[in-house]
Formats: structure tokens, sequence, C-alpha cells
């Protein structure tokens, strides 16, 4: 089964920058619509930001202005650059894609923002 693996968190100080990628273990069908969710403890799982197929990008207010969602096709791959990171944005991060015929999430990956 096809599985997409979340890499590039860590530890990094208030108002550094991470880049996290999202990709697919093995080739898939064409992908629709990527998505980032994140979830800190003791809190619900919120949306982050997503991309169409064709590139359109969609942010929640809370990170918008500082996250960049982008893909690429070819590669079935998303990423998140995020900058001026906060403390609230501490959370473990999760990918999840769409394609015609499947749903595919990562396993999630920790971010902790931390002095």
């Amino acid at each position: 089964q096809v599985q997409f693996v979340e890499s590039g968190g860590g530890l990094v100080q208030p108002g550094g920058s991470l880049r996290l990628s999202c990709a697919a273990s093995k080739s898939i069908n064409t992908i629709y619509l990527m998505r980032w969710y994140r979830q800190a403890p003791g809190k619900q799982r919120e949306w982050v930001a997503d991309i169409t197929n064709s590139g359109t990008t969609n942010y929640a207010d809370s990170v918008k202005g500082r996250f960049t969602i982008s893909r690429d096709n070819a590669k079935n791959t998303v990423y998140l650059q995020m900058n001026i990171l906060k403390t609230e944005d501490t959370a473990v991060y999760y990918c999840n894609a769409n394609s015609i015929t499947a749903n595919y999430w990562g396993q999630g990956i920790q971010v902790t923002v931390s002095s």
C-alpha cells in the first residue's frame, strides 16, 4: 500500500523556519488535493493549508503570511515552508492527499517551537 511520509520537522526557536515535506512511498495516480493539518497536545486537529492540482492555495488565518504550501506533482510531494515560527505552532503535523480513488494520511511529524 502507498504511504505518505513526512520529513523536515524538529526543534526550532521562535522566529525560525522549517520546511516540511510529505512524499509518497511509490508512484500513484494523480493527486488532486493536498493538505496539511496539525494537532497540538490536548487540542483538536486543525486544518493548516491546502493546494489544488492546479496550484491554488488556501491557508488558515493563524498561519497566513508565514506559511507557504507547495507541491511537486511529478513527485507526488507536498511541502510546507514555515517561517517566523511561533510557540503556538508547536504540534504534530500531518499531510493528507486525495486522489480519485483513495485518501492518504501521513503518520505525522513533530514540530516544536521553543526558546
